[in-house]
């Protein structure tokens, strides 16, 4: 990687994106729209990074220390001055530094963090899957329906990938920002699904025999 391209660019946020996550965005700060251009320009990725402590829009935002690289899947832009994006989740990442460039915009040497491990399939992966399999299928109905309506899910599912099952679940859970981003953290996917299946049994959604 070049020097120009050894700082990645970030995009702070109040929200955790999950390899193999979809995000939509909308942008309408010319900072980021100038950014997004650059990396669809260059065929490049951004990093989607949780918000420690700041705003989405004015100063430079404190990004968590580990974030996600996120790929630009489609592009719109149906007003003049708002750019709308879906991107993807790719690999993890750990912010070694940061910089601040003038116009407020944040960038990063990172290093990435392995893939997920795969998980043998087991009960808890089998009762997670079957869970999320139905929730799957009426978002995915619901943007079918409603115009506008951006599924998190992708359109292929892999349910039988419990590394997948786990960190999809640990997207939709109603439960706070950090404790997401704990979860998106973990470098262990085996220790995400525990803590997935337990929250899923002790609030009734999956039953104990």
């Amino acid at each position: 990687m070049s020097d120009a391209r050894a700082w990645l660019p970030l995009f702070p946020l109040h929200t955790v994106l999950f390899p193999q996550g979809l995000l939509p965005l909308k942008v309408f700060e010319m900072r980021y729209i100038d950014m997004v251009r650059e990396c669809m320009k260059d065929d490049a990725p951004f990093g989607v990074v949780r918000i420690k402590s700041g705003h989405e829009v004015g100063g430079a935002a404190e990004p968590d220390q580990i974030g996600c690289l996120a790929e630009i899947r489609h592009w719109d832009m149906r007003e003049t001055g708002i750019l709308l994006l879906k991107v993807e989740g790719l690999a993890r990442f750990r912010i070694l530094e940061t910089r601040v460039l003038p116009n407020q915009r944040i960038e990063a040497r990172i290093e990435m963090i392995a893939a997920d491990a795969a998980i043998p399939t087991n009960a808890m992966h089998l009762a997670c899957a079957q869970a999320l399999k139905p929730i799957i299928e009426d978002i995915q109905q619901r943007e079918r329906d409603e115009p506008g309506f951006v599924s998190p899910f992708p359109e292929t599912a892999h349910l039988d990938d419990a590394a997948w099952v786990a960190n999809r679940w640990s997207e939709i859970l109603p439960i706070p920002l950090e404790a997401r981003q704990q979860l998106m953290a973990l470098e262990d996917a085996a220790a995400r699904l525990s803590i997935v299946h337990s929250y899923l049994v002790q609030h009734g959604v999956i039953a104990t025999h």
